[in-house]
């Protein structure tokens, strides 16, 4: 390429990573993704740097950690002076703009895009927000519960399917809009998703295709309450297991219409790489989730944990004249902004020291990664902080408040059995540990959560009484600027907004 690459980055919102070994799983319907596959570098191993939409999403914009970041859940503001690779690539003189969601918590609601499309389906302030001080306490108005499960079916339209058809509609609308070239700079257009998160709720046509799949039912069913590890019986708790009766009719209803929402996103994804082609512009393109889905397995379902239905999610690059291929070595969400730094020839090195994440670049130019993966969650459904290693083929797992764990993901893929007593790998177990005490302090961490939380909950309290000013983000639609008004010159107008010109 001859200029900056234009980039086009399409997020997904809870998709298993494990779902994509290697692009989309054969038995999947999901044309447009395979083809964009076969032509992209498929990472196997991508992992969140937290399994939860705000803190996740943060993390994937800004190369940082939630313990940086300070997203530690839901409802926690994203401070504006934290550069995001929407900062880097608008410092170097590209356009960036945003349809879709990104769950950006605060007043600052861009974050370095220069125009949003859309408003983001979920709110904005601080009414969300977890407490430490209160384990075990559910607030039932916004935690998830078992409900998207039982609740599973068929529907024409929903919340969800209106808000991602809308994403869809202003993602294509813009990009005629640049190839109309009426901006010579670059562009990065961010394109983001809320399906398939749940609730599980598909269109008929898209459910139909999966009447006769051979994966509704996970390959490893509810263990029980009382076999989980304590992270996991915070979460069955967290969504209300005792108030609902789980059948195989609704887990597999559940993943039925898990599965037809991926193909309906499918067939927005064409739609807009079709626009792409049509309108003859190039671009690096990628595509991503924040975060994965149990979608059964153990028993647990959403997100929330570090087992790899939750933890792990697709990561594919497509560089234009650039073949694709596979990479095993497990990566970050938060590789992406110094990956995308570096395909747009932008000097991160001002701000490097506080970033965590790494440039993908040499990994798919074939070499490997020796370093390992870090994760962070501190919301709902934990009572302090917990975080992750992943690092060749181990996981490694630490809580002030639970045992440790440790998996061999090659020999024990569906993390069955925690190594973390087993003598004949303390070795292993203590380098683990001693990455981690390297990376976190464990107290200061908790303390720090604990500060924004009660923080959170004064100023939450304070802002809803009297006269209420929502941060949510307000799409403008310029109505006087768009089509034909009485200011523009009718001959000048049709020309330039046609493409192409003269056909």
């Amino acid at each position: 390429m001859t200029r900056s690459p234009n980039i086009l980055i399409l997020m997904v919102d809870q998709l298993n990573g494990t779902l994509f070994p290697d692009g989309p799983a054969d038995w999947l319907h999901t044309p447009n993704l395979r083809a964009l596959a076969a032509r992209s570098v498929r990472f196997a191993n991508a992992y969140t740097a937290s399994p939860l939409c705000a803190p996740g999403r943060a993390s994937f914009m800004a190369g940082q950690l939630p313990s940086r970041t300070r997203v530690y859940d839901n409802a926690a503001e994203f401070a504006s002076d934290i550069p995001c690779y929407t900062h880097h690539l608008r410092r170097a003189g590209y356009h960036t703009c945003l349809s879709g969601k990104m769950h950006f918590v605060g007043p600052d609601q861009l974050h370095g895009f220069e125009q949003r499309l859309t408003t983001d389906i979920y709110p904005a302030d601080f009414g969300w927000t977890p407490d430490y001080r209160k384990p075990g306490e559910r607030i039932d108005w916004w935690y998830h519960n078992m409900g998207s499960v039982t609740g599973a079916g068929v529907a024409e339209i929903s919340n969800q399917m209106e808000y991602d058809d809308e994403v869809a509609h202003h993602a294509k609308a813009k990009l005629y809009d640049l190839a109309r070239g009426q901006d010579s700079r670059p562009w990065c257009l961010t394109v983001s998703f809320t399906h398939p998160h749940d609730p599980y709720v598909a269109r008929r046509k898209y459910w139909d295709l999966y009447g006769d799949c051979e994966h509704l039912l996970p390959v490893q069913g509810d263990l029980g309450y009382d076999a989980q590890d304590p992270h996991s019986q915070r979460i069955f708790d967290a969504n209300d297991w005792r108030s609902f009766t789980i059948t195989e009719e609704h887990i597999a209803r559940a993943r039925r219409a898990y599965f037809a929402n991926i193909s309906y996103l499918d067939d927005k994804i064409g739609e807009i790489l079709r626009v792409l082609d049509d309108t003859r512009q190039e671009a690096v393109i990628l595509f991503v989730s924040d975060h994965g889905d149990m979608l059964g397995e153990r028993g647990l379902w959403f997100k929330m944990s570090f087992f790899e239905g939750s933890a792990r999610v697709p990561l594919m690059i497509s560089v234009p004249g650039d073949a694709g291929r596979l990479v095993a070595d497990p990566v970050s969400t938060m590789d992406v902004l110094p990956t995308l730094a570096d395909l747009a020839g932008l000097d991160l090195s001002g701000v490097a020291p506080w970033t965590n994440g790494e440039t993908l670049l040499p990994l798919m130019a074939g070499g490997v990664r020796e370093t390992p993966v870090a994760m962070e969650y501190a919301a709902e459904a934990s009572i302090t902080p917990l975080v992750g290693l992943r690092q060749g083929k181990w996981k490694y797992i630490a809580c002030r408040a639970d045992p440790e764990q440790l998996f061999d993901l090659s020999s024990d893929p569906q993390e069955r059995v925690n190594l973390a007593s087993v003598p004949e790998h303390a070795a292993v177990l203590e380098q683990m540990r001693m990455d981690a005490r390297d990376r976190w302090d464990l107290d200061r961490f908790d303390s720090a959560v604990r500060e924004s939380q009660a923080r959170r909950h004064v100023v939450y309290d304070a802002l809803r009484n009297g006269a209420y000013f929502p941060w949510d983000f307000q799409p403008l639609q310029q109505a006087s600027e768009r089509y034909m008004r009485n200011h523009m010159d009718l001959n000048v107008l049709e020309d330039n907004q046609r493409f192409p010109r003269g056909e």
